[in-house]
């Protein structure tokens, strides 16, 4: 699959010139029509809306090819685009020749992992496994490497999506602890020195404090306090932070490409 079928969401994105974290904001807008933080997930349909656009935002703000940094194929993410947001210009080929790639084996086993514990039917459960199976292989928490709010949500996806495996983690130890502990376990082999977690040494890396503020909500908290030192803008209408400005330019410039 050739990037072309990519180039119009991936160049809108680029648009923003403030910063990398910024673009993760306007990316998500694009997507949904509306600021991250306002996202409703009382319903798992909103669940898995606020959960895909918010990796594909978290993906833009590490740069590079968007497909990759989500771990899907330029058609599954054109097709994902199609189907779930607001049009960007994007439209999956009616034939295209199979996605051909070198593909990590850590995150191939993790994939495989976690679609051998899926609990919902249908593509998005498929897409996540690949989606969070990647995004583990940053360095952040998990929940941060997805774009999500806080690591309440990614529990809550892991339940809908993954339920066995979210119930096997009675402990609640961190999720990429705890994933790698099961694949070491199907494979025989033994992760730990102590067999009771609470004598190990190593105790918080696996169950310490995994809370804070997003990357996005930070910058969000950034560019309001930015905004407080802009002078009023005397048009007939509040002042824009920074950011804002940003984004409906972003917007424009996405609307081109449609």
């Amino acid at each position: 699959m050739s990037e072309p079928h990519v180039l119009p969401f991936t160049t809108a994105c680029a648009a923003d010139a403030n910063s990398q974290l910024h673009k993760g904001i306007s990316t998500y807008r694009l997507l949904t029509g509306e600021h991250p933080a306002n996202a409703d997930i009382a319903i798992d349909s909103n669940l898995d809306r606020h959960a895909l656009a918010s990796i594909l935002a978290a993906a833009t703000m590490d740069g590079g090819c968007l497909s990759e940094k989500v771990g899907l194929s330029g058609v599954e993410l054109a097709v994902l685009l199609e189907q779930h947001f607001l049009p960007t210009g994007i439209r999956a080929p009616e034939q295209a020749a199979p996605f051909k790639r070198e593909e990590d084996e850590e995150i191939a086993k993790l994939r495989d992992l976690l679609l051998k514990h899926r609990s919902t039917e249908g593509d998005i459960g498929r897409w996540l496994a690949a989606m969070i199976a990647r995004r583990a292989m940053e360095p952040d928490h998990l929940w941060e490497a997805l774009g999500l709010r806080d690591r309440g949500e990614l529990s809550l996806v892991m339940s809908r999506h993954f339920a066995p495996l979210a119930a096997s983690n009675v402990n609640n130890m961190r999720w990429k602890r705890f994933f790698y502990r099961m694949l070491c376990e199907d494979e025989g082999l033994a992760m730990c020195t102590t067999p009771v977690c609470n004598q190990c040494n190593e105790f918080n890396i696996c169950f310490g404090e995994e809370s804070g503020e997003s990357r996005m909500a930070e910058r969000r908290r950034d560019l309001l306090l930015q905004a407080a030192a802009w002078p009023a803008v005397s048009s007939g209408r509040a002042s824009e932070t920074p950011g804002e400005t940003a984004v409906a330019s972003l917007s424009e410039k996405a609307s081109a490409h449609l």
